[in-house]
């Protein structure tokens, strides 16, 4: 890719289809076009089927003294660079997967019981849904990111 940003997979997260709906921290996930594979909602929305935030959005909660513990926005990808600038259809790599932006995250009322404040000041920064567009594989933790810049 030419004219991109470099960053890296900070951690990778799962929810299990339990009536708690419990986040589980990933070294490593396995995906295809379908979403991550052991993940509850794997293959129920190709438009929604992972979510990646940045790290910036937990630092804009940090900045107005809100204090997260990284998953609790709900991301699949938690990445150190930003893509929010990114529209629908822009593609990237994480490792060796292309991914193509479906949408950007739309904000759920869930989040005001993290803290009131959330939805306001997460309103477009909270993450970008995307789908797999290259062949089905996996990510780790620590594997590069390329993102066109902006």
């Amino acid at each position: 890719m030419n004219n991109t940003l470099q960053g890296k997979v900070l951690k990778l997260f799962i929810t299990k289809d339990n009536k708690e709906k419990t986040r589980i921290q990933k070294d490593q996930v396995e995906l295809d076009s379908n979403g991550i594979t052991t993940d509850k909602f794997y293959a129920k929305d190709d438009q929604r089927a992972i979510l990646i935030t940045s790290l910036q959005s937990y630092n804009m909660a940090r900045e107005e003294a809100i204090e997260l513990e990284e998953g609790i926005l709900g991301e699949n990808i938690l990445i150190d660079i930003n893509p929010y600038h990114l529209n629908a259809g822009d593609r990237f790599n994480i490792g060796d997967i292309t991914f193509e932006i479906t949408q950007n995250c739309t904000l759920c009322k869930g989040l005001t019981t993290v803290n009131a404040k959330l939805p306001k000041l997460l309103k477009n920064d909270r993450g970008i849904f995307a789908k797999v567009v290259s062949e089905a594989g996996s990510i780790s933790v620590g594997d590069s990111v390329e993102i066109p810049a902006s």
